[in-house]
């Protein structure tokens, strides 16, 4: 049994939302609301005082890894990047870090172009006397993630250089990684690399500030680490040994899930799997240090998709039909072992939902990590649904919903009449609406932990939800507005968190 972190034993609630979702104020974008997502500005800082008025505790978000096109957070580039776009610029201006007549007298709304201009004006500002110390932190970091930075930066760089074409089709010597030629690019993409390197350590830096400011108040950070990572990343490029790849670099077997309550067709995720045998005989140092990056940006982790660890669902690269793949077992016992023995006490929740067997529950159940139980999927009829109250135990983590879930009114609102009766009648015929019905079901549970999306808190129906699973159209876009928080919305939270003994 692995030891019990301390965010496991007592009482806790905290609110899901990504930091894209939060408002935007940034000023350098005007009054241009198109495409505006949260950053981590000020009105993180503002949301992280809305908490702690709250007495919420945990601020559980989605990963926070570069995005590509789609804006899924679940198939980044990197597994241990931050995403650029939720830069602050304002935090830049205001430290002086970057200048500000060079935006003043810019027409240019390209956030790419922009911080580019961001990187010339940070390096020359780095080696002025007032930015010694900058200059120092800036080469402390670049060292200290030497481990992933230097691969990333560069195959962020070559990406570009193709106009972000897949590494699987960069020309053979780049492909393979060979080490004359690496080195020749690696010179002449200088600029584009230095560039990276800027915003790598300008998010770690915006993000260590901010969890500072978090921690100080009593309030932890909740990160989410996909079991996979996309094949267009850098970690697949750069080390190809760990990765079910034929030759050419293209995956043999890609990642998925059967159908079910999300899907009646299944999910096609496209990930490429692990050479697990080859992860195995080196003590899985792959995941250690990407468990290194996760705990220096996150106070808790869960684990997306923990299933995978004990069985995943296998797909022929060749195929995109997700009912095609079988179940193949995983070294899931190693595995935990090995990240305990390097982190005692690692604060792992898991992600247990979807088609779960007694092998995956006893594998968690082995190293006592929290696993997760979703209120929408409760009231279904059956009596023994552990998703039900009266079914949880102290080691849950327990949601109204999660992000790829819809809102508790609009899940409300899709429910048949004998639905409806199910709810209120397991609920002693409260008179209480939804969602708080539903939220302070979650909040009386006998779960140590439990979660909140912020669209049931703001009560927002089915337009604001998060993700669908298995579309592409609208998804991770949603952002909420301060005038949507009602003035007493704190005090009400704080009330029942008091009740339910769960208050920070």
């Amino acid at each position: 049994m692995a030891d019990k972190s301390p965010f496991f034993q007592r009482r806790t609630a905290g609110v899901l939302l990504h930091p894209t979702s939060l408002p935007c104020s940034e000023s350098y974008w005007g009054d241009d609301q198109k495409n505006r997502f949260g950053t981590l500005g000020k009105d993180a800082y503002y949301f992280i005082d809305l908490m702690s008025k709250s007495g919420l505790t945990i601020w559980q978000m989605l990963p926070t890894g570069p995005t590509q096109a789609d804006m899924s957070p679940y198939q980044s580039i990197s597994a241990h990047a931050g995403n650029p776009e939720l830069i602050s610029l304002d935090w830049l201006l205001e430290r002086g870090w970057i200048n500000a007549e060079d935006f003043q007298s810019s027409n240019e709304k390209n956030i790419i172009a922009v911080r580019q201009k961001g990187a010339l004006s940070f390096y020359a500002f780095i080696e002025t006397a007032d930015g010694k110390k900058i200059k120092h932190d800036f080469q402390n970091f670049c060292e200290q993630q030497k481990y992933w930075l230097d691969d990333f930066s560069l195959f962020c760089a070559i990406r570009k250089c193709y106009e972000g074409a897949s590494w699987s089709n960069w020309p053979d010597e780049l492909r393979k990684r060979h080490p004359k030629a690496l080195e020749k690019i690696r010179i002449e993409l200088k600029k584009d690399i230095d560039v990276i390197l800027f915003e790598q350590f300008v998010f770690f830096t915006q993000w260590l500030s901010l969890k500072d400011y978090a921690n100080q108040k009593g309030i932890y950070l909740f990160g989410d680490m996909p079991i996979f990572v996309g094949h267009d990343s850098a970690d697949v490029w750069a080390q190809q040994h760990y990765f079910h790849l034929n030759e050419e670099g293209t995956p043999l077997t890609v990642a998925g899930v059967p159908p079910d309550y999300f899907s009646e067709t299944g999910q096609h995720w496209g990930n490429p799997h692990y050479a697990w045998q080859v992860m195995e005989q080196d003590g899985f140092q792959w995941w250690l240090a990407r468990l290194h990056t996760q705990l220096q940006l996150f106070d808790l982790i869960r684990i997306d998709h923990f299933r995978g660890f004990e069985a995943y669902w296998e797909i022929p690269g060749n195929s995109h039909d997700a009912r095609l793949g079988k179940w193949v077992k995983a070294p899931g016992d190693a595995f935990l072992k090995a990240c305990f023995d390097a982190y005692p006490g690692l604060p792992l929740v898991a992600e247990n939902l979807g088609v779960i067997t007694e092998e995956v529950e006893a594998l968690r159940n082995q190293f006592d990590l929290p696993g997760m139980l979703v209120l929408q999927f409760a009231f279904d009829g059956n009596t023994n649904n552990p998703h039900l109250p009266h079914n949880h135990t102290r080691n849950d983590v327990i949601y109204t919903g999660t992000h790829d879930n819809d809102t508790t009114c609009g899940w409300w609102q899709s429910i048949s009449d004998e639905g409806h009766k199910r709810v209120q009648e397991y609920c002693f015929h409260s008179n209480e609406g939804m969602p708080w019905l539903l939220i302070e079901s979650a909040l009386a549970s006998v779960g140590r932990m439990a979660i909140i999306p912020m669209q049931d808190f703001l009560e927002l129906d089915g337009r604001h939800r998060m993700n669908m699973p298995g579309t592409t159209d609208k998804n991770w876009v949603w952002t909420f507005s301060w005038d949507q928080v009602e003035p007493a919305l704190a005090d009400r939270i704080r009330h029942l968190l008091a009740i339910y003994h769960r208050l920070g």
